[in-house]
Parts: structure tokens; C-alpha cells; sequence
């Protein structure tokens, strides 16, 4: 079985993600594309697995198998958890319609931590382009503060939104270099510390439900196992 057709064939889940599910789509956006699917348990039964991601066919798309992409989430990854919440969900069969039901269980405090790292990996890519170029680059630097946005709301309220809401003609300034950067840096900053500050008070729990997430991940190897079998 070739990768594009675990995907063609055995997607549970798939949505737009990028500026379009952020809110913050131009005319000149992508339509990214992620999506889970599931790897047939028999698969598993031979010596070459079946692959953890794919990417494509479509352009922009990118897909997860589903044991990878809940392990991703339980670490708490941004990309990974915001794909749950996308506003912009394009197929979910009953297994990926379960899935969006669980997207809470994969939130914790953890959030703090994985967004937090992955935050200061952009801040460092985007100071690294200032020193080479004397300039950031302004839409890296807008969805850096879409990301510290997100991550101090879902520690302030215990739930995760997606679309940047009022936020979007400012967060568009900064993408055209209509802020000054130290505009800029001071918004990253004040992000930052409110988000550090909600960390200490969050709704959230202490960690993900792992137990919960991890009996649907059996049940679902289990079926489709039982699928395959000979007379079903």
C-alpha cells in the first residue's frame, strides 16, 4: 500500500489550517491542508511499518497516523492541538468525529512548557534574521504572536481558539511592516509574561488524560483489526 492512499482511503479527520483557519487569510494564502488517518492494524503485523506522516498528494497537505498524532498532542505540541480546533474541518468520519470529542483530554498545563519552548525557537529564527538581514521577517513575527495569543488565552480559560478574532487588523499590520519592531518586541514581551502569569492560576489540569486517549487508540486498532478479518 503506497502512502498516498493510506490517505486517500483511510483518513478519519481533515481540515484547513494555516491563515485561513487563523483568521488571518489574504489573497494571496495557502490553503494548508492536515488531516489523520489510519493505518490498517495488519499493517503493523508485517516488517516494514506503515508510515508515521504523509505528506500530500494535494499541495500543502500534510497527514498524521493517528497513534503519531495522539502522541504528538499528549507532549502538548501547538500545531498538532490547534488541528483539532480548527474552525475549518473538511471530513470526519465516526472514528475522527470521536477523536474531536477527546480534544480536550489531550490539554494540560504541559501547554505552557511546549508552547512556551517552541515560541522562543521562532523569537530566535526571527532575531536571527534581523542580525543577517536588518529586518524580521513580518509574517513569521505575526503568527509568533498569534501563537503567544492563543497559548495566554488557553491558559486563562482552559479552552483553545483558533480564529485571532479582533486581534486581526493588528496582527495584519505587523505582517506588512506597519509596526515598528520594537512595537513588536514589546507585544511579544507583554505576551509572554501574561501567559507565564495565567500558567500559575490555569483552569487546566496537571496532565493530559492519557488512560482515556489511550483505550480509543485500542479500540480502534482492535476494530479495524476485527475488520479485516476473514468472513467480515
Amino acid at each position: 500500500m503506497q502512502p498516498e492512499d493510506l490517505v486517500r482511503d483511510h483518513t478519519i479527520y481533515a481540515c484547513v489550517m494555516g491563515s485561513r483557519a487563523f483568521g488571518l487569510a489574504t489573497q494571496d494564502s495557502d490553503t494548508d491542508r492536515r488531516g489523520v488517518f489510519v493505518a490498517p492494524t495488519a499493517l503493523y503485523w508485517r516488517f516494514e511499518k506503515p508510515p508515521t506522516h504523509v505528506d500530500g498528494p494535494l499541495p500543502e497537505q500534510f497527514s498524521w497516523e493517528l497513534e503519531r498524532f495522539c502522541e504528538l498532542a499528549l507532549r502538548g505540541n501547538p500545531n498538532v492541538l490547534e488541528c483539532l480546533h480548527s474552525p475549518l474541518v473538511e471530513h470526519a468520519d465516526a472514528t475522527g468525529r470521536e477523536l474531536l470529542a477527546l480534544r480536550e483530554a489531550f490539554l494540560s498545563r504541559q501547554v505552557y512548557e511546549t508552547f512556551t519552548r517552541y515560541a522562543l525557537g521562532q523569537r530566535r529564527k526571527l532575531d536571527a534574521d534581523l542580525r543577517a538581514h536588518g529586518a524580521p521577517r513580518w509574517k513569521h513575527a505575526m503568527h509568533l504572536l498569534r501563537l503567544l495569543i492563543g497559548a495566554r488565552d488557553l491558559l486563562r480559560t482552559g479552552r483553545m481558539t483558533i480564529d485571532v478574532g479582533d486581534e486581526r487588523p493588528r496582527l495584519l499590520a505587523v505582517r506588512r511592516g506597519e509596526v515598528p519592531w520594537a512595537g513588536v518586541e514589546s507585544w511579544m514581551t507583554r505576551l509572554a509574561t501574561e501567559a507565564e502569569e495565567a500558567s500559575h492560576r490555569t483552569p487546566l489540569p496537571e496532565l493530559p488524560d492519557r488512560r482515556r486517549l489511550e483505550d480509543f487508540l485500542h479500540r480502534v486498532r482492535r476494530d479495524s483489526a476485527l475488520n479485516a478479518a476473514p468472513g467480515r
